[in-house]
C-alpha cells in the first residue's frame, strides 16, 4: 500500500508525461499565437504582446467635441482610459453594445487606449502553412483584410477551418496620428451665461 504522498508523487509524474513536448510545440518555429476576435464581419486576432489586459466593458462617461468613435473615458482601477469603437474607426459604423461586450487594453505613446471589439474568441495559434496571401485577387475572404482602413493595420492573413483570420497590428493603430487625435474637427458652440434664457 502506497504512502499519500507517493501517491501525490505518481499523479505529478503521470500528468508531466502527458506534456511532454508542449513548451517545444509552443515555440514551434512558423507558429503564431495570439488573441482571436471579431470587428463587424471580420475575424481578427493581435499579439499576446500587443493585448495588456481583456475587460468587460466599463461605464463610458460621453467627452463632448470628441470623435464619433470615442465612446468616451471609462474608469478603471482608477485609471481614466478612452475607450473606442474600433469598428466605428475603422468602418464608419458604430457598434451595437450588448451586455457580454468586451475591450481590449492596448499600451499607447502618452498612456494606454482601450478598443472595443463585437465578439472575443480567445486565444488562437495559426501556423505558417495556414497562411495565405493578402493581395490573392478574386479570393473574396481575403478581400475585407485588405480594404478601406483594415489594408493599414492588418498585417498578414490565415486560413483555419473555413475561416478567414487578419493579424490586426494593435501597435500600428495606437501609433497612427488620427487615431490619437481623438478631438473632432467640427466647430463647437459654447454657450455663456449670456445666451441663456432666464
Amino acid at each position: 500500500m502506497q504512502s499519500p504522498f507517493d501517491v501525490l508523487v505518481d499523479y505529478e509524474r503521470r500528468s508531466l508525461a502527458h506534456v511532454v513536448g508542449l513548451p517545444e510545440q509552443l515555440d514551434a518555429p512558423g507558429l503564431w499565437r495570439g488573441v482571436g476576435y471579431r470587428i463587424g464581419a471580420r475575424r481578427l486576432a493581435s499579439g499576446f504582446g500587443e493585448v495588456l489586459e481583456i475587460l468587460p466593458l466599463p461605464q463610458v462617461t460621453t467627452v463632448p467635441g470628441s470623435q464619433p468613435w470615442l465612446l468616451g473615458l471609462a474608469n478603471v482601477r482608477g485609471n481614466l482610459l478612452p475607450i473606442v469603437d474600433l469598428k466605428q474607426f475603422l468602418e464608419g459604423e458604430r457598434t451595437v453594445l450588448h451586455e457580454s461586450q468586451r475591450i481590449l487594453l492596448v499600451r499607447q505613446p502618452g498612456g494606454d487606449v482601450a478598443v472595443l471589439i463585437d465578439e472575443l474568441y480567445g486565444q488562437r495559434s495559426f501556423h505558417e502553412q495556414h497562411r495565405i496571401e493578402l493581395d490573392a485577387e478574386g479570393d473574396a475572404a481575403v478581400e475585407p483584410l485588405s480594404q478601406g482602413r483594415y489594408a493599414n493595420f492588418v498585417e498578414r492573413a490565415y486560413r483555419l477551418d473555413a475561416h478567414t483570420w487578419g493579424i490586426f497590428s494593435l501597435d500600428r493603430l495606437a501609433r497612427t496620428p488620427e487615431f490619437r487625435q481623438a478631438a473632432s474637427d467640427m466647430p463647437h458652440r459654447i454657450s455663456t451665461t449670456s445666451e441663456v434664457e432666464p
